[in-house]
C-alpha cells in the first residue's frame, strides 16, 4: 500500500469490459515526506476520490479486485482504497 495524490481524472470511451463502470484516476505516488516519488499510476477509484485528494493505493491485483468487489476483473491491478484525512509523523528527539 502507498500514499499518493490524485492528479488527474482519466476519461476513456473505449476500455476493457473489466473497467466499465469504474472511474479511473491518475495518482502520483508520494514519499515519506509527501514529495512526488516515481511515475504516476492509473488506478480504479474504489472510494469516490477526486483530483487533489491524498489517497491510499494498493498496487497488487488481488487486493485491488477486493477493493472494487470483483474478483473476476483480472485486468484490474491498482485501486484507490482510502482517502487520507491527515498524516501524523512522529519525530524522534
Amino acid at each position: 500500500m502507498m500514499a499518493g495524490k490524485v492528479v488527474a481524472k482519466v476519461v476513456s470511451t473505449e476500455k476493457h469490459a473489466h473497467y466499465v463502470g469504474y472511474k479511473l484516476l491518475m495518482v502520483q505516488p508520494l514519499d515519506d515526506g509527501g514529495k512526488p516519488s516515481g511515475r504516476p499510476l492509473l488506478a480504479v477509484d474504489g472510494v469516490q476520490a477526486g483530483v487533489g485528494d491524498l489517497v491510499l493505493v494498493v498496487d497488487e491485483g488481488g487486493s485491488a479486485r477486493s477493493v472494487v468487489g470483483d474478483e473476476q476483473a483480472v485486468t484490474i491491478r491498482t485501486a484507490i482504497c482510502g482517502i487520507i484525512d491527515r498524516i501524523d509523523i512522529e519525530v524522534d528527539e
